[in-house]
């Protein structure tokens, strides 16, 4: 500022110095009353009203902030007048504060609180959207078509991506490569369509958000990750096939269908069991259809009067002779248990579950010790005795039937009750059957 002084000065001292001849030159101009201070004030309201003015220009050509003003003075730029969003008047200041000759900036813009004012900057931000997006309709076109190849080829690998090649075959494991190449393959596509349109930082979010989210999904579905991580172990492991008899957590049936969140039975009684994979991958299973020899067994009381080795090998021949018994291994029998007032006899036979049912089997094998043990005499337990004196009628008393002491009459073929409902439910589920 001093030397602006000096200069107005100097220039002041020229013109009262000046000599007669140019006044007489020129008409006198009226006389101005000043001091240097006034001159120098002069200057600077010059660089203000050009400050202010760039300003303002610069304030104008940015949308949201039309109806701001600007006044420079003394270095500080007051800014007054109204916008729609808070982000406009902050970006008010900042643009006035790096003005050139501008030390500080007092913000007096107000958010405006008119329907209409609102109404019209939204009508313009569509507008202008809409004016944006026609005029990147090439490269949205072209954007589209690269997702969609990436689509194609995803599928041709998938269909292309077979684990049983390399092993095992597991159809589960299959399709669950298949769908992991398609969205490998789709997602590079997407993300080459992203950065084409420019929008690189969305894709940025996206992948840093992805973290986030898959940690929050996976505490608010824990239970459901778990049960499909179980079933996919499950599938690996196999522990078990479609149709095979199981007995799992005191739940006992057959096997229709492992999904992804749960392993489908159908009862003996024909009831539709559904239990969660992480119960099942974490239970103790038997599998009653795995081994094909399967063992059955059934207790016998006699009398302690009785003999026992006569007993035990009569009821053991009777075993022995029901269709479906294996000779190999073959029946067998044991004193289970010694009381006052009987002797416990068990028998034991093994029968092949592919071709015999092991409950009609161990049915008519008790059927037959009973009857042996009745034609030879050898009674059960009696803890009272009865006397019955039985009128005399004339007639024999009742021997058991042939029919009913023959063997060959039972009927131990495989129980087919719920083979209908079993193959209904592996229908129902072959889509998202894992084994």
């Amino acid at each position: 500022m001093e030397p602006l002084k000096i200069v107005a000065a100097l220039a002041l001292s020229l013109v009262m110095a000046a000599p007669p001849f140019a006044a007489a030159a020129a008409p006198p101009a009226p006389a101005t009353p000043g001091t240097v201070d006034d001159v120098v004030s002069t200057v600077e309201t010059s660089t203000e009203l050009a400050a202010s003015q760039s300003l303002a220009r610069r304030l104008q050509r940015i949308d949201g902030l039309e109806g701001v003003t600007v006044t420079v003075r003394d270095g500080v730029a007051r800014l007054e007048g109204q916008v729609i969003d808070v982000e406009d008047r902050v970006l008010a200041a900042q643009i006035a504060s790096q003005q050139p000759g501008v030390e500080a900036v007092e913000n007096q813009v107000e958010l405006s609180t008119r329907l209409s004012d609102r109404f019209d900057a939204a009508v313009r931000q569509v507008t202008g959207k809409l004016v944006r997006l026609l005029a990147a309709t090439p490269l949205l076109a072209v954007a589209l078509a690269i997702v969609g190849l990436a689509w194609w080829v995803g599928r041709w690998l998938g269909r292309r991506a077979r684990v049983n090649r390399l092993g095992e075959d597991n159809p589960y494991l299959d399709g669950l490569v298949r769908r992991l190449v398609q969205w490998i393959v789709l997602l590079i596509g997407v993300l080459i369509a992203l950065d084409l349109l420019g929008a690189t930082a969305l894709v940025g979010a996206v992948l840093g958000s992805a973290g986030v989210l898959g940690l929050v999904l996976g505490f608010a579905f824990k239970d459901i990750a778990e049960n499909y991580v179980a079933g996919v172990l499950l599938s690996l492991r196999r522990p078990f096939a479609p149709g095979e008899h199981l007995r799992i957590e005191g739940f006992e049936g057959k096997v229709a269908a492992l999904t992804s969140r749960a392993t489908i039975m159908v009862t003996m009684e024909g009831n539709h069991l559904s239990l969660p994979n992480a119960l099942v991958f974490k239970s103790v299973v038997l599998n009653f259809t795995r081994n094909p020899n399967r063992r059955f067994d059934f207790v016998i009381p006699i009398d302690t009067g009785e003999s026992v080795g006569d007993a035990g090998e009569l009821g053991l021949a009777r075993v022995a002779a029901v269709p479906g018994v294996l000779a190999d291994p073959g029946p067998s029998w044991q004193v289970r248990g010694y009381e006052g007032v009987g002797i416990d006899l068990q028998f034991f036979g093994w029968v092949d579950q592919r071709s015999t049912d092991l409950g009609r089997a161990r049915s008519e094998a008790i059927r037959q010790v009973k009857s042996a043990l009745a034609e030879a005499g050898i009674e059960g337990p009696r803890s009272v005795q009865f006397v019955h004196q039985l009128p005399d009628t004339g007639t024999a008393p009742r021997v058991p039937s042939s029919v009913e002491n023959d063997p060959a009459d039972c009927d131990t073929s495989v129980n087919r009750d719920i083979d209908a409902q079993l193959a209904a439910e592996q229908r129902a589920l072959s889509g998202d059957n894992l084994i």
